[in-house]
């Protein structure tokens, strides 16, 4: 059967359109692949480039909120699990379900597992017997035997915590109350007071741990300690005896008040409070974050001093170096640093130590921060934040590739579509 001539032209147009519509975007993809081709061959910097996830977690059951988020670990089965600080630091208004004033809302649970799709998995947390929950939890880490550790730093919090993916109790280190601040108004220099026991040299206890890594080659925990102690503490990952600790170069922690942080001033010989990461590399190097002296050491396991290098040095207030995640290629070649203060990622060169390139801003949109506290990284290479403050969530931000870098400050790396 024949077509009438006005058909024939309209599905010959719509034909011919469609393979235009092809052609153009081979040729858009070719384009790209041109571009980031001629930048290597140039010599161009590239580093791997991030979109927000605006979609992702989904939405939480129960009517539950996030309290401030101040832990982020992803698991060997790409489940990305987090910590919070829930009902303690939601203000009336975010939880009259709990008060008895209205229907919504109430604090979630602490530890939160999701799966990559967003689902909430498992929630638990909180005491429970045969432990001490901190006042103030801190960090979140899932060991390669599958266990989850907890750090605190409320002010008594001088332990860290360790259990099943379940939420089953299966070790306490330290000791609740054993770094205890005794006259707050008695404290001259910086996260340090008259009167404390305790202290950087204790072989038991903690002074307010933030952040636990676990190396599976050893066995050994690297705690990051803290908030009061000024040290990067090594425990056997199974007793929890303590192994050895260090200070910042590697030189014996010491406790004596510390003047505020000085941009212009010789570096300190020992960290400032908090010392809040010590993460290992795939070739087995300590990075320790002295977030207030914003920067990050390296060490040998044993704590000999390899390096350092300064990020955003003339931040003050809660300095520039939260937290690091490693790229999963093989050679680690890029570290994404945290900086809560100028609400930024960054994605630094791990082997000259240079800042590449940044993304983010202050805000409370999808790809802003307000206190981005905490980062991990999936196998698939997205990156997960979590906020302290009024951040109080978790975002995601999707791997796209590498990219010529064009900018130092991307700003929010909102989805382009493509």
């Amino acid at each position: 059967m024949r077509l009438p001539k006005n058909l024939t032209r309209s599905r010959n147009l719509w034909i011919g359109g469609g393979f235009a519509a092809v052609l153009l975007a081979l040729a858009a993809g070719e384009a790209v692949l041109d571009r980031t081709a001629a930048a290597q061959a140039q010599g161009a910097v590239m580093a791997p480039r991030f979109e927000v996830d605006p979609l992702w977690p989904k939405p939480l059951p129960n009517h539950w909120v996030l309290g401030m988020a101040i832990g982020v670990w992803v698991d060997t089965d790409d489940h990305v699990w987090i910590i919070h600080r829930s009902s303690a630091t939601l203000a009336n208004n975010e939880k009259p379900l709990e008060l008895g004033t209205g229907e919504c809302c109430a604090g979630a649970p602490p530890v939160l597992e999701f799966d990559q799709a967003g689902n909430l998995l498992r929630h638990w947390g909180g005491p429970g017997q045969g432990y001490e929950w901190p006042d103030s939890n801190h960090g979140i880490f899932i060991d390669y035997k599958g266990n989850v550790w907890i750090g605190g730093n409320g002010p008594p919090d001088s332990q860290i915590l360790k259990f099943t993916k379940d939420g089953k109790f299966l070790l306490q280190v330290g000791h609740k109350g054993a770094r205890r601040v005794e006259n707050a108004a008695a404290g001259v220099g910086e996260g340090q007071v008259a009167g404390y026991r305790g202290g950087s040299n204790d072989p038991v206890s903690f002074g307010r741990a933030a952040k636990i890594w676990v190396d599976q080659q050893a066995n050994e925990a690297y705690v990051a300690d803290g908030y009061l102690n000024k040290r990067v503490a090594v425990l056997d990952a199974d007793t929890g005896q303590m192994k050895r600790w260090w200070g910042a170069y590697g030189n014996r922690p010491d406790d004596t008040p510390m003047p505020a942080y000085d941009p212009s001033a010789p570096p300190t010989q020992q960290f400032h409070n908090p010392v809040h990461c010590a993460d290992m590399s795939v070739d087995r190097i300590i990075y320790v974050c002295d977030r207030v002296g914003d920067r990050l050491q390296l060490f040998t396991p044993e704590g000999k001093f390899i390096k350092e290098a300064f990020f955003e040095t003339n931040t003050k207030n809660a300095g520039s170096v939260w937290d690091i995640a490693f790229s999963k290629d093989p050679q680690q070649r890029f570290i994404f640093m945290a900086d809560g203060v100028n609400e930024r990622v960054k994605i630094i060169d791990r082997q000259s130590l240079k800042e590449l390139t940044s993304f983010g801003d202050g805000g409370r949109g999808p790809g802003e921060f307000y206190g981005v506290h905490s980062i991990a990284i999936d196998s698939k290479g997205n990156l997960y934040t979590t906020e302290t403050y009024e951040g109080k969530r978790v975002q995601r931000f999707l791997y796209k590739g590498m990219a010529p870098v064009t900018t130092l400050r991307q700003g929010v790396v909102w989805p382009t579509g493509r």
